[in-house]
């Protein structure tokens, strides 16, 4: 079973900070994060503001969009659905959206002390395995659905996700150190929680994610 375990299609890890981290930032993460996640935002949206460029009386006029993004899943189900094929390129922006949004949280979860960076990986992998052409036709038009266990148990889990952040910044505060069992636990939540993401909403793998936190 041990083999089985280790090679599920969707790989994520953090560098665990084996130093000193920043206290300053550290208190004042939630403000510092706030740019950031705004940033994220306007790429994570997945909606588009449309509006008017041109002449001030419209009748030259065009509609142009200021913005559009977010995880692309209706166009890579129904191209799985009819073709069985996911565009390389589709693939490749979900995983670099998923690399991007894990990078916010490492650093709201206070696991990072680096400001998020747009394209370096930083102290976070993420990765797929690309399916290719091996992905059920129909199978993701019910995936969201199959993983309502997951919502569940993840629920509770991010219950003692939220709890785990606050003693680690109380920890950091007064000795500069994430206490490893606690890094261990927000780890495994954003590994299980990638895990279901990928299955569920970016449609990477068929195969049905663990319940489990370790890798």
């Amino acid at each position: 079973m041990e083999p089985t375990a280790q090679a599920y299609p969707v790989n994520f890890s953090v560098a665990y900070p084996d130093r000193p981290l920043n206290r300053l930032t550290s208190f004042f993460r939630l403000f510092m994060v706030i740019p950031i996640v705004i940033l994220l935002g306007t790429v994570y949206s997945g909606g588009a503001e449309w509006g008017q460029w041109g002449g001030d009386d419209g009748n030259s006029a065009e509609t142009v969009a200021y913005g559009f993004g977010g995880v692309l899943f209706f166009g890579p189900l129904l191209m799985i659905l009819f073709r069985k094929k996911y565009p390389r390129w589709w693939f490749d922006w979900n995983l670099e959206l998923q690399r991007f949004a894990n990078r916010v949280t490492v650093y709201f979860a206070l696991m990072d002390d680096r400001y998020p960076a747009t394209d370096d990986h930083q102290s976070v992998r993420l990765d797929y395995d690309y399916p290719g052409g091996t992905l059920n036709r129909f199978l993701p038009i019910v995936k969201w659905l199959l993983a309502i266990p997951h919502y569940v148990v993840l629920f509770f889990l991010h219950i003692g996700g939220v709890a785990a952040v606050i003693i680690a910044w109380f920890a950091i505060l007064f000795t500069g150190r994430y206490p490893r069992g606690l890094f261990t636990y927000v780890e495994g939540l954003l590994r299980w929680q990638n895990r279901v993401t990928a299955y569920a909403f970016t449609l990477a793998t068929d195969r049905y994610p663990p319940f489990r936190l370790a890798p």
